[in-house]
């Protein structure tokens, strides 16, 4: 698939620097703030599990028919808020049907603003939260689902990928605005199919821009597997958060940008290929 380019957008570029193998490359902003960590709020339309893996507990969140195919969705960097709630509803509720499952990967912290989301993704274990990752798949496959798939946004979209090399039982991948760190995981070792979707103007440099994008495409051509590179022209980073809340964050973050059709196209791409290789 032939990607787009563009220019790269200047105004608050986001630096990328090497990371421990346990970690990807974390994304910093030029915005200070005092950290402080605010609690989950709850929300009815989700059924609040457990889910046991190694020596530790996590809390997960689920809503969706109960043997539909199972898809676990993974947090930006702010965590389990209102934002990523809105997607797991809104894949519950796509044809033919999904069971969506939240994994709370910062066990209930969530970041408020820039400064508190980036002190919880660099403190974040990676290789901890690809396991939270394969025992939601696991409990989903456990809980009636005989197929599932892994998404994610920002942080959760490089995880998800991730997902794609190093967990067996991932049956399809779908990937928004991330990249993982080949300390982490090497898309050339993918073995679940993958689509991933970028903004044409993401200036997130090595982890969502156009070059990462591209270079990503290549490795995943190498890998062998059925793979989609999307890329949505005038379209910035987290393009697909449409809450007002979430509109408004984006623009205080000096990305403006609103496309509705962009989001449509892309909700469409995901639902295609989550039917074509979760069907049960």
């Amino acid at each position: 698939m032939i990607l787009s380019s563009a220019s790269r957008l200047t105004t608050r570029t986001l630096a990328l620097s090497p990371s421990s193998p346990s970690r990807t490359r974390p994304l910093s902003f030029s915005i200070t703030s005092r950290f402080q960590v605010r609690s989950m709020a709850s929300n009815s339309d989700f059924k609040k599990i457990q889910i046991q893996r190694d020596d530790t507990t996590f809390d997960a969140y689920v809503v969706g028919k109960e043997n539909a195919p199972g898809i676990v969705v993974l947090q930006e960097w702010w965590g389990v808020d209102y934002e990523i709630k809105n997607h797991a509803l809104k894949i519950s509720q796509l044809e033919p049907g999904f069971k969506a499952l939240i994994p709370d990967l910062y066990r209930g912290k969530v970041g408020l603003d820039v400064a508190e989301a980036q002190h919880l993704m660099d403190n974040l274990d990676w290789q901890g939260a690809v396991k939270d990752i394969r025992a939601s798949v696991n409990w989903l496959k456990a809980n009636g689902s005989q197929k599932v798939g892994v998404t994610g946004y920002c942080m959760g979209g490089a995880l998800a990928i991730a997902s794609s090399v190093l967990i067996p039982e991932v049956d399809a991948v779908v990937a928004f605005y991330g990249v993982p760190s080949s300390e982490l995981a090497d898309p050339t070792n993918a073995k679940a199919p993958v689509q991933a979707h970028f903004g044409e103007l993401d200036n997130f440099v090595g982890f969502s821009d156009l070059t990462a994008a591209r270079a990503l495409e290549e490795k995943l051509r190498a890998s062998g597997i059925p793979y989609e590179v999307h890329i949505y022209p005038g379209n910035a980073h987290a393009f697909m958060n449409r809450s007002p809340e979430g509109v408004a964050r984006r623009k205080s973050m000096g990305m403006p940008d609103e496309d509705n059709t962009a989001v449509e196209l892309a909700w469409s791409r995901f639902r295609s290929w989550m039917s074509r290789f979760l069907s049960q």
